[in-house]
């Protein structure tokens, strides 16, 4: 089949690579001049700053997706382990290294919090690993037509309840550590899924696993990396890529089925001279899914679960090429937790307001990597969780002083600030790029928008069209939009067979 994927992020290109295996003849139009979607990078001044994800776990669904396009990962990028995975900084003062392999975590945990809590995370990790292996078969890596999907695997089901994942996050990881430090940072993860851990189902706690189990890894050059190699192993596998290419409208026939995908600003869209029309029998549709409905659908409607459902708090985003070397004691990534750790989520989650003491990370892509920035120079990518565009904040008028407040805190916890460049995004830039809300966490993972109860990346409406993505099924997070991908191309290969 002719397929025009549309985005060049890391779910279309997932989804190009898969298709490129099955043999369909596969275009990508992507409206940028480079690949990455979310995974972006700002080249200036001598520095290489990513703006998108800044955590890679589960590098072995990425090598999925660079063998599915015929090549070996390692000829395109190179993923090295970030060790420590983390520093985590507490407001009490104790500082937490977060190390890969389970034996050298839990000699870490002795020296920070005792033996009893050291033997607590091999419990914990035994766990981690027996769910991550009945979700990630059943749940995670497989498209769902109906809730009653969720029945079929039943085994898994029941292995998921006996192993407590439909209970509170925060109260599971509490019974298996006292240390409340313990708890945070083996918690906090539930804010990728867009949830406060007293808020999230202990089903999250596989982002955990994938994070601080199976741990964290940077590819050499940056995170970009992997969008930049994706793009080159599926060129060299057939597959088209149009840079500098947006789209703006799916075109269909009568029928409702795909025809393909018009071209040129969206402005123009709908017009009667349009643009360049490139015919398809399938798309895959990359971008955000409730802004493809509404803005390269015309006629559809927009999902109700992703226009009226939860969305993830989003972020104010630094990154800066900087003078100066990080402090001496500086991780790859830092965790600066906050004072009163669940009113800090209820702030942000419920109340709709800034953090009254945030949390932030800060890191340091150029540690590791000294070609990312010029000699005597630093990288800085300093993320702070917000509430998303539905929140309180007033961003045209308080962008300055919070961006100002930011700069301080990072200034004041030892790392340098005498800005070369830098970007800042908040919940309005991350809107004007195509994210619904204003946040690029997408929908959050609450259990009814999880799964079949998550937009669907097909529609009956459009046959010939699948979404890939964060905003469609599994969800959020790299691992996941690597997986939407390969999910993508499987919806595509049962369209063609029942052509």
């Amino acid at each position: 089949m002719r397929v025009v994927v549309i985005g060049a992020g890391l779910g279309g290109l997932s989804a190009a690579a898969h298709l490129s295996k099955a043999g369909h003849d596969v275009t990508i139009v992507e409206r940028e001049a480079m690949p990455g979607g979310r995974a972006g990078m700002v080249i200036r001044d001598g520095f290489r700053l990513d703006n998108g994800p800044t955590v890679l776990t589960m590098p072995n669904l990425l090598e999925e997706a660079f063998q599915a396009a015929g090549a070996n990962m390692s000829d395109h990028i190179t993923i090295k382990p970030v060790d420590p995975m983390y520093r985590a900084c507490y407001a009490d003062g104790s500082t937490l290294l977060v190390k890969h392999g389970r034996e050298a975590m839990t000699e870490e945990i002795a020296r920070f919090a005792g033996d009893t809590e050291a033997a607590a995370f091999g419990r914990f990790a035994d766990w981690l690993k027996q769910l991550y292996s009945a979700e990630m078969r059943s749940y995670i890596d497989a498209n769902f037509d109906s809730p009653l999907d969720l029945v079929k695997p039943w085994r898994d089901g029941l292995s998921i309840l006996k192993l407590g994942g439909f209970g509170k996050l925060d109260k599971k990881v509490a019974s298996f550590f006292d240390d409340e430090r313990l708890q945070q940072i083996f918690s906090f993860q539930s804010m990728y899924a867009g949830l406060a851990p007293y808020e999230a189902l202990a089903i999250y706690a596989v982002i955990t696993y994938m994070d601080s189990v199976e741990g964290v890894f940077v590819p050499e050059g940056g995170m970009h990396m992997m969008a930049a190699g994706l793009a080159d192993a599926v060129e060299h596998a057939g597959v088209t890529i149009r840079y500098s290419s947006p789209v703006n409208q799916i075109v269909r026939f009568a029928d409702g089925s795909v025809r393909g995908v018009q071209l040129g600003d969206p402005s123009e869209a709908h017009t009667p001279e349009g643009g360049e029309l490139i015919e398809a029998d399938a798309v895959v549709c990359n971008p955000d899914l409730p802004v493809a409905y509404r803005e390269l659908l015309d006629g559809i409607d927009v999902p109700k679960k992703a226009q009226h459902g939860k969305y993830s708090p989003s972020c104010l985003l630094w990154v800066a090429g900087v003078k100066g070397d990080p402090p001496p004691d500086a991780a790859h990534h830092n965790i600066h937790f906050g004072d009163d750790w669940n009113g800090s989520f209820k702030a942000l989650i419920d109340d709709g307001v800034r953090m009254p003491d945030p949390s932030i990370l800060v890191t340091l892509h150029s540690l590791d990597d000294p070609t990312l920035a010029p000699p005597g120079h630093s990288n800085l990518y300093v993320l702070e969780p917000t509430p998303n565009l539905s929140g309180k904040i007033d961003w045209s008028r308080e962008r300055d002083t919070i961006t100002a407040s930011l700069r301080a805190r990072v200034a004041a916890l030892g790392y340098p600030t005498d800005v070369v460049t830098e970007e800042v995004y908040d919940p309005q830039d991350w809107r004007d790029m195509g994210m619904e809300q204003g946040t690029p966490f997408a929908l959050a993972h609450t259990f009814f928008q999880t799964g079949p109860f998550r937009p669907n990346n097909v529609t009956k409406k459009v046959p010939g069209l699948v979404f890939t993505g964060s905003s469609t099924l599994p969800g959020v997070g790299v691992p996941m939009v690597l997986v939407s991908g390969k999910l993508a191309a499987q919806r595509i290969d049962q369209y063609a067979a029942s052509k």
